[in-house]
């Protein structure tokens, strides 16, 4: 998996400023008092600029965010000025804190950015690792079922701040035979003060998963999926675009699988 969210870091905020981060908090929360009533410490995989971290900080739990990204950290550390989550640099597939958690979140598809086998494995091992026996994995994914029932199509979103107004085109490219799609990312940007114009290019690969690959690759890692729901639901994963499981880690080490 190549380094994501390079240039694009710098709008991603305002790209996503209508993201409902409180309703996802509030959504993983009430399934943390579910599944893992009592939980106190969370680790968020794949944290980007730290939105969902700082609502859970807000709910009281204590928030470890860890992200490739230092751009995006950059954003997180300056947006907790008070009660702040730790936010730390590193990369899902191989950090090692030393330490274990209650809960173990990777939120808006941080986990389809994985788009190798040996990335999906790797980073469902870090989750395991850092992770208490008979707690729990929350993560959300492209689902299958959902992309190749309404495959994605051109977008086009226009976005401003008092700083900078965006034109973001998003051209999406399938391909069914890796189970991928890589979408380009046009972004026009004009600086409100000056008028400069700029642009930026960058390509996202993201793969989507069904919901029996990743049983068995949670399997290999050390995990049982406890259920799986729509994004943002409670109704069972069928053909949605957007997928969450709940897996939880089995009791024990787990071994080294091919």
């Amino acid at each position: 998996m190549s380094e994501a969210f390079c240039d694009y870091a710098r709008y991603y905020d305002l790209l996503y400023k209508d993201k409902d981060y409180t309703g996802e908090t509030t959504y993983i929360h009430a399934l943390i008092q579910k599944y893992r009533p009592g939980a106190k410490t969370i680790l968020d995989l794949g944290c980007g600029t730290g939105k969902h971290d700082v609502c859970f900080k807000d709910l009281g739990y204590e928030v470890t965010g860890v992200d490739l990204s230092k751009t995006m950290l950059a954003q997180a550390r300056k947006r907790a000025v008070t009660n702040k989550p730790e936010f730390l640099h590193g990369d899902i597939r191989s950090a090692d804190l030393g330490r274990k958690f209650d809960i173990i979140i990777s939120l808006f598809h941080a986990v389809s950015y994985q788009t190798t086998d040996n990335d999906l494995l790797a980073a469902f091992r870090t989750a395991n690792r850092h992770l208490k026996d008979g707690s729990v994995f929350i993560f959300d994914f492209w689902h299958g079922e959902g992309v190749l029932n309404d495959p994605p199509s051109v977008r086009v979103k226009c976005l401003e701040d008092n700083v900078v107004r965006i034109v973001r085109t998003a051209e999406p490219i399938l391909y069914r035979e890796r189970n991928m799609v890589s979408v380009n990312y046009q972004i026009m940007a004009t600086d409100k003060k000056s008028g400069c114009l700029s642009e930026l290019r960058e390509t996202h690969a993201m793969r989507y998963f069904f919901l029996t690959e990743l049983e068995s690759f949670l399997s290999k890692a050390g995990f049982m999926v406890k259920d799986s729901f729509e994004w943002m639901s409670d109704k069972p994963l069928l053909s949605a675009w957007y997928g969450l499981v709940v897996a939880v880690k089995k009791g024990g080490q787990f071994g080294i699988v091919s």
